[in-house]
């Protein structure tokens, strides 16, 4: 069900780095957990981020989360589609990526759970 080529944070988010940037959005079981998204606020292309540093949020029918940054990076591309169609969060929760960040420090993908560690964690 969770991408193997993905790297997933305690907070839900996942990362799937190509290179030297990794694509950001929501698991499934996030998605699920919120419901029905109907909203969604993201950073500008140029912000920089600290790993665990708030960089939006999902709102849904029932509530509204923050998101994470899994990694330290500067942001350097915004899923225009997904702010304009946030229902896709939850019929495609890991092909609606959010935010595109250029990868500062590598090896914090090293804290990040693979995915046998994320699915042991949702268990």
């Amino acid at each position: 069900m969770y991408p193997a080529d993905c790297k997933y944070t305690k907070d839900h988010e996942w990362i799937k780095v190509a290179g030297d940037a990794g694509r950001v959005g929501i698991t499934d079981y996030a998605q699920k957990q919120l419901g029905d998204v109907v909203f969604i606020e993201l950073p500008q292309v140029g912000r920089t981020l600290q790993q665990g540093e708030s960089f939006g949020t999902v709102e849904s029918v029932k509530a509204v989360s923050e998101l994470y940054s899994p990694v330290s990076g500067e942001v350097v591309a915004v899923n225009a589609a997904v702010v304009e169609h946030p229902e896709t969060v939850n019929s495609e929760p890991h092909a609606s990526w959010m935010i595109e960040i250029k990868v500062a420090n590598p090896a914090e993908l090293d804290s990040l759970l693979g995915v046998g560690d994320y699915e042991a964690l949702l268990a």
